[in-house]
């Protein structure tokens, strides 16, 4: 079978549909809202199978950032603890 110039040939998987209504995201985020949930939801619609895919990279991009805030908070905490300790031996 040939295919014509300009023509784009499919695998035979059909993506999810990308089109998500306003009423969905505002449930979406809804649900993001909610404390751990909103952990658990991220996962579920950036790794599941049924998720639209604007969902999908949407939650992946939550969960991104979520990973990049803790980091930050962690170092910051690190480096208060430090300087606490630092300031506690010196005038101890």
């Amino acid at each position: 079978m040939e295919t014509q110039p300009g023509t784009v040939q499919t695998t035979g998987v059909s993506a999810p549909d990308t089109t998500i209504s306003v009423g969905e995201w505002l449930l979406t985020l809804l649900i993001a809202s909610i404390p751990v949930v909103n952990i658990v939801m991220w996962f579920v619609w950036g790794f599941g199978s049924n998720t639209k895919l604007c969902k999908a990279n949407w939650a992946k991009a939550s969960l991104l950032w979520m990973l990049i805030v803790c980091a930050f908070y962690f170092f910051v905490v690190v480096l208060i603890i430090g300087g606490i300790g630092v300031l506690g031996r010196r005038f101890y």
